[in-house]
């Protein structure tokens, strides 16, 4: 500020924001990211606008998420200040997907689409969350993303149980269970064989839910994980 570098205080502000969602301080997060917004509209900075739409976003999906773990919810029935809240992130989701679509930003757009997805899935819209998911299936694979690919069957999966396409779940659980393999990752390994489990329990193939449930556990031992 006293340099008068516009673009400096607007970058300041936006880390502030983001430090103080991370300490739970949702409120103040919102007014430092707001600032970041509004100087990098006055400064006619397009990339610093988008990654200011995209921080509020993430302090109004963190805000609901906090909000619902405090009450308990289930996903599809938020109470009305988690709803209000989640299609706050969800309308500056939507904003930052259209400018790093105009800006052509295939990475920063699979990011907005997979928040999209879960802040669609959070306010009980499956259907909607399960084609922002496909959405940013297609831009990891495009990249090669693994990691981003398998939260995206992840994703998927979750959507359609809400939907009772069960043998749909599965087959995504599966692709699931395969990259976590392929990125070594014991946890979510166990997470997705625990899916799968409870999703031939849904489909009445007890004897497939026992042997997915049973390498859970394993897993769970050898990760020495209570």
């Amino acid at each position: 500020r006293t340099i008068g570098d516009r673009i400096g205080e607007a970058k300041a502000s936006g880390n502030l924001g983001n430090t103080l969602k991370i300490l739970g301080q949702f409120d103040e997060a919102v007014v430092c990211c707001q600032r970041h917004l509004d100087i990098s509209q006055e400064q006619g900075d397009k990339v610093g606008e988008a990654r200011a739409l995209y921080n509020i976003g993430n302090v109004y999906h963190a805000k609901g998420k906090h909000l619902s773990w405090n009450m308990a919810q289930d996903p599809g029935y938020p109470p009305q200040e988690v709803k209000e809240t989640l299609q706050k992130a969800s309308e500056y989701y939507e904003r930052n997907l259209s400018l790093v679509k105009e800006l052509g930003d295939r990475a920063a757009q699979g990011r907005a689409y997979g928040n999209l997805g879960n802040t669609q899935y959070l306010l009980g819209n499956f259907s909607e969350a399960i084609a922002f998911h496909k959405e940013r299936l297609a831009i990891a694979k495009e990249f090669g993303d693994k990691a981003a690919e398998r939260r995206a069957y992840s994703n998927l999966g979750n959507a359609h149980i809400f939907l009772g396409r069960f043998d749909v779940s599965a087959e995504y659980y599966k692709k699931t269970l395969q990259l976590s393999r392929q990125l070594k990752d014991q946890a979510v390994e166990a997470q997705a064989c625990y899916s799968l489990g409870n999703t031939y329990t849904l489909l009445q193939d007890y004897e497939r839910a026992i042997e997915y449930h049973l390498k859970h556990l394993v897993i769970a031992q050898e990760l020495g994980d209570r």
